[in-house]
């Protein structure tokens, strides 16, 4: 599906100009990505297809967009143990 937004010219400037286009285009769906996973209507998966991200490319997306995940105490001994049924 292709989505245009319009943007008035007055503010394409400030934005970053015409020269940017494909900057500002993929700002655009930067954030309307990012805010649907926050809005936790896209899971990591969908995110990253939606942006044409590799698996390794989305940790350093959420660093670079101030998303950090929280990670319990439970989620670390969960891991543990599973690391520990592997034998490491």
């Amino acid at each position: 599906m292709d989505l245009t937004v319009h943007i008035p010219d007055e503010l394409v400037a400030h934005l970053g100009g015409e020269s940017v286009h494909d900057q500002l285009e993929r700002r655009a769906q930067e954030a309307f990505a990012l805010g649907e996973f926050k809005a936790n209507r896209l899971n990591k998966v969908q995110l990253r297809k939606m942006l044409g991200l590799e698996r390794i490319e989305l940790d350093g997306f959420f660093k670079a967009h101030g998303v950090y995940e929280e990670y319990t105490v439970e989620d670390f001994e969960h891991e543990r143990q599973a690391l520990k049924a592997l034998g490491f």
